[in-house]
C-alpha cells in the first residue's frame, strides 16, 4: 500500500451541502431556509422565552407576593445554641469575626440573637440585632450586648 492509495472508510465522509449557489445546485433560491420570516433572514438569533406568537409563560402565570427591597436578612442564632457553639469553637466573645472564622456565617451576613433557650455562661456579644428576651437573658447570665451597625 502506498500513501496515494489511502482512502477513508466507506460511509465515513459526507458530501458538504453547499447552499445559496444557484438553482442548479438544488439548494438555491431560499437556500433550504423555507420562505419568509425571521429564521430565513440574515442575523437571526432565537430570542430567549420566545414562543412563536403563543403567550409567553412569564405572562401566562399570575404574579404572586411582594418583595420588600428594604428587608434586612439576618443569620439567626438562639440563646440556647450560643452556649453550645461557644463550647464547640471555644468562643469567648460572640462577634462577627469569630463566627466568620469558624465558618458559621458568610462575610457579609448580619447576625441576630433570639431568646429561645437558656444561657448560663457569661458571654459578650457584638452583633447587628438582639431581641428583648435574648438581651435580658444574656445580661442575667452576666454578659454584655453591643449592637453594631
Amino acid at each position: 500500500m502506498k500513501l496515494h492509495q489511502l482512502r477513508p472508510a466507506k460511509g465515513a465522509t459526507h458530501k458538504v451541502k453547499r447552499i445559496g449557489r444557484g438553482d442548479g445546485s438544488g439548494h438555491g433560491g431560499t437556500s433550504t431556509k423555507g420562505t419568509k420570516g425571521g429564521q430565513s433572514r440574515a442575523g437571526y438569533k432565537r430570542k430567549m422565552a420566545h414562543e412563536g406568537g403563543q403567550m409567553p409563560i412569564q405572562r401566562r402565570i399570575p404574579k404572586r407576593g411582594f418583595n420588600n427591597i428594604h428587608r434586612i436578612e439576618y443569620k439567626v442564632f438562639n440563646v440556647g445554641q450560643v452556649e453550645q457553639l461557644a463550647e464547640k469553637y471555644s468562643i469567648k466573645e460572640f462577634n462577627l469575626e469569630n463566627l466568620y472564622v469558624n465558618g458559621l456565617i458568610a462575610q457579609n451576613d448580619k447576625v441576630k440573637i433570639l431568646g429561645n433557650g437558656d444561657l448560663k455562661k457569661k458571654l459578650n456579644f457584638k452583633v447587628n440585632a438582639v431581641s428583648g428576651k435574648a438581651k435580658s437573658s444574656i445580661e442575667a447570665a452576666g454578659g454584655s450586648v453591643e449592637i453594631i451597625k
